[in-house]
Formats: C-alpha cells, sequence, structure tokens
C-alpha cells in the first residue's frame, strides 16, 4: 500500500478517474496479494480500498440477484460500468430475460467454496450482498432466515476480506425496535429490533464494522427504508402494501391493506434507492464519516397513500384487514428517518417525494395519470 500511495500524486489517481465511465478494466491488483487471510495480517497492512475501481471500472458480483432490488441493480450498474463487468448471482434458475441481459452464475451463500471460485475466476472487485430472507418472511421460518442473514454473511464477510474486495450490505429501517426513537430516527440510536431479519441487520452493520476497523475491510451499508418499485413482485415485507396497492388500483379499483389507515412509515422509490447504492460505493472513503447510514425519501401512511392515488383512480377505495404479526413489526419501527449524515457527507439527495412515485407507479400499471388528473 505505501507504493500505491506514493504513486498516486505523480500519476494523477484520484476521484475524476473513478468518475470515468468504461467498459472493460484491464488493471488488477497482484497476484500475490490476493488469497491473504485477515486473521493473519494486521489491518495497518492491509489494502484499505485498494482496488481496480479506483483505477478503472469494477467487476461487480451481487449475490441474491433475483429478488426485489437485484435486477435492477445490475440494469444501473451495467449501463454505468458495462455489461460483462456486472455479475448477477442466485440459487434460483432466472428467467430467459435476464439470462440473455448479462452474465448470470449460480452462487449459494452458505457454500463459501463456491464464493471463492466465483470472485477468483470473475475477478471480482466489488461484492453487493443482497441474499437474506425479509421481515414477514423470517418469522415464518427462523431457522433459515438464520442460516442466510447471519451464516452467510460471515461467509461473505470473510471472502470480501480475503481478496480485499469493496463489500456493499443492505441493512433496513427493520434494524431498529420498538425503543429507538421513531420520529425522526438517528444514525446512531439504540437498536432492539424484535424480528429475526432486524436482529440479522444489526448483526451485518456491527460485523461489517468491526471488519473494516480489524481488517482494514472497505465496508459500505445503507439502512433502507421500504422500496417501492413497479416491476417486481412483493417480496414478504412488511412495506409491501405500497407495491402491491398499485396493481389492485389499477386492476380492480380497490384494494384491501393488512395494516392501520395511520401506520406511518419511511419509504423510497426503486430509482432513488438504486442511485443512492451506487453513489455511496463510488464516494471517495475519505468522505465517509461512518460505515452504516440511513437514507430516505418520504414518509407516508396508507391512508395518505391511497387518497394520493384516488386522484389518478377516480372511484378507487381501500378497505382494512389487519394482519396482527405485520402490524406489530411496522409498530416497531422508525417513522421516519433521519439521513441528513448522508446528504451532508456524499451529498444523497431523492429525487422522488409521494405524487411523483403515484405518477410513476401507475403510467407503468398502464394507467393514463394524465386523463386522470384533468378528471
Amino acid at each position: 500500500m505505501p507504493v500505491i500511495q506514493m504513486l498516486r500524486p505523480a500519476l494523477g489517481l484520484g476521484g475524476a478517474v473513478r468518475a470515468l465511465a468504461c467498459v472493460r478494466c484491464a488493471s488488477r491488483l497482484p497476484a500475490q496479494f490476493l488469497g491473504t487471510s485477515p486473521l493473519q495480517i494486521p489491518a495497518a497492512a492491509r489494502f484499505l480500498s485498494v482496488s481496480s475501481s479506483e483505477i478503472g471500472c469494477p467487476r461487480v458480483l451481487i449475490t441474491g440477484g433475483l429478488g426485489q432490488l437485484g435486477v435492477g441493480l445490475a440494469k444501473l450498474l451495467r449501463k454505468r460500468f458495462g455489461k460483462d463487468n456486472v455479475i448477477l448471482s442466485d440459487i434460483k434458475k432466472p428467467p430467459d430475460h435476464i439470462f440473455h441481459s448479462g452474465p448470470f452464475v449460480y452462487a449459494d451463500i452458505l457454500d463459501p467454496q463456491s464464493l471463492r471460485e466465483v470472485v477468483v475466476s470473475h475477478r471480482v472487485t466489488w461484492l453487493l450482498h443482497y441474499s437474506a430472507l425479509l421481515s414477514a418472511v423470517g418469522e415464518a421460518n427462523v431457522s433459515l432466515a438464520r442460516a442466510v442473514n447471519i451464516t452467510g454473511l460471515h461467509n461473505i464477510l470473510d471472502v470480501a476480506a480475503d481478496y480485499h474486495l469493496r463489500l456493499f450490505v443492505p441493512s433496513t429501517i427493520g434494524a431498529f425496535g420498538p425503543t429507538s426513537p421513531r420520529n425522526p430516527t438517528p444514525d446512531l440510536t439504540v437498536q432492539r429490533p424484535r424480528t429475526i431479519y432486524g436482529v440479522s441487520k444489526v448483526h451485518a452493520e456491527l460485523m461489517g464494522e468491526y471488519y473494516h476497523y480489524r481488517y482494514g475491510l472497505d465496508f459500505r451499508c445503507l439502512r433502507y427504508p421500504g422500496v417501492i418499485s413497479a416491476d417486481s413482485q412483493p417480496g414478504g415485507g412488511t412495506t409491501d402494501y405500497a407495491v402491491q396497492i398499485f396493481q389492485d388500483a389499477v386492476k380492480r379499483g380497490k384494494f384491501e391493506c393488512n395494516l392501520k389507515a395511520s401506520t406511518r412509515l419511511p419509504m423510497m422509490y426503486l430509482d432513488d434507492c438504486l442511485r443512492a447504492t451506487l453513489e455511496v460505493m463510488e464516494a471517495p472513503a475519505e468522505s465517509l464519516s461512518m460505515r452504516t447510514y440511513n437514507i430516505s425519501a418520504m414518509s407516508f401512511t396508507p391512508e395518505e397513500l391511497a387518497q394520493e392515488i384516488s386522484k389518478h383512480v377516480p372511484g378507487f377505495h381501500m378497505t382494512y384487514r389487519v394482519d396482527p404479526i405485520r402490524q406489530a413489526i411496522a409498530d416497531s419501527w422508525p417513522m421516519n428517518l433521519d439521513d441528513s449524515r448522508a446528504r451532508k457527507d456524499w451529498g444523497w439527495k431523492h429525487d422522488f417525494d409521494l405524487p411523483e412515485l403515484v405518477t410513476a407507479m401507475l403510467s407503468f400499471h398502464g394507467c393514463d395519470t394524465r386523463v386522470a388528473q384533468a378528471n
């Protein structure tokens, strides 16, 4: 690392180089530095953030790539770095259109040897880890959630540290609990979640920060609010009502909500979420004052969302059949996230508020919002 640091001023390496769009990356770390266990080298001797992403474009691996966020993230990153530099992975068989859209591999996060083979054979430098069981699904199968969300994370951390990867692990509003301040919830506060999903995400935040300070792992994490996307099916999360409601509004003109009308939760449109992820991954290490950040865009209740939809879908109405499990989870989560540190440190700024979100979602599902607005 000292040699690279001395060469950087002479070669003019810096943020401007990282900002260049590229299709191929020829530069790589010397082979002798790969495969060295983090347990054998003190942090001061490790490459803290030195990877091919600093002198070219990264080679990206996305785990859990067939979930709500993986496909959209791969599309964004391929546009940014080139199709062949972004590898989507999962343990499920991909649909044809995803398989033919760019590199796809089988990768089981519970099989560390399989992970290592993928990282080595594809010369991965960035790893974005999205394999997880979400809140409601995790409560229905705690043992599987513990294996995927915790044991799988340990494998990811070890592989990322061994191969000097820049690692992103998403966290969630579910990492907070009923004893956390809810309106707003700051970055640093009490975290005592009451779901296995939330517990596993607190564990991920702390383990990632530990690996950063102990072994020099370039770990980065964002606490996502509820993410609303038009082209994916609900995945078992507590905020999924805010996805399903648009499909039902267009097809049926009505929706049955499983949360109380007054349940306020922080939300974000998918495009903002994906852009935030790319921006924090590209942010210079020296701009990051912490390794885990809150991000947010808007906060609303089911009733407020229904009112906004009614402006575009005349006659739309919503009824309620409250699911006590999901309601208990929602009542333990933040009502608003304080993301001022992300806005200050690396310039986070959202584009979509509630009106823009509703217009985008209804347009995707075939509702002529211009006619509805005129009416």
